[in-house]
């Protein structure tokens, strides 16, 4: 059993039962996936980017991702409903709280100036999207076998009614959110 899930339900359930006045632990947050995409407006002229990008995403995660394709036309992009414009991989169960350990405790001390994550990002319903800059942070990632650097979005689903209840869930488990 992953040591993140061990201590979600050893320490951070009993500690926001009676922080945020819950009657039952099964009111308390969890998290529900992870997910991980990469957008990109170059596959358009350059297909092979696509495949390198879906590559990257399956060495971090362990998991094939799948191609996300355009839902919509827009002319100032030169974009066609129906193209591949992006890569996606949703993490459950044990691989989430795997990916999720790795992202707190490893991936993101690694990033150049760390001060923490802004907890500016939540979505109003409990969802926390971070983004990250370049896929190099991660230790799978070989240097010399990528092809250019790109950045990922990674949005993690609580079950958390407010932005505060997910931020409280998501401190315990570790994330280093920025102070002040």
């Amino acid at each position: 059993m992953n040591r993140l899930k061990e201590k979600y339900q050893s320490e951070v359930v009993p500690a926001l039962t009676k922080s945020l006045n819950f009657d039952n632990k099964l009111q308390v947050p969890k998290i529900e996936k992870i997910v991980l995409n990469i957008g990109l407006g170059e596959a358009l002229d350059n297909p092979k980017s696509l495949e390198a990008a879906s590559t990257d995403l399956q060495t971090i995660t362990g998991q094939k991702p799948v191609i996300t394709k355009a839902r919509v036309s827009v002319a100032n992009f030169k974009l066609r409903e129906g193209r591949s414009i992006g890569s996606k991989v949703t993490l459950r169960g044990e691989r989430m709280w795997a990916f999720l350990d790795r992202l707190v405790n490893v991936v993101l001390p690694r990033v150049r100036d760390f001060r923490g994550i802004s907890s500016d990002a939540f979505d109003g319903r409990g969802n926390y999207t971070l983004g990250l800059r370049e896929q190099l942070i991660f230790p799978e990632i070989e240097y010399d076998k990528i092809d250019k650097i790109r950045g990922l979005e990674i949005t993690i689903v609580t079950t958390a009614k407010t932005d505060d209840h997910a931020a409280a869930l998501l401190e315990m488990l570790g994330m280093p959110f920025r102070k002040g």
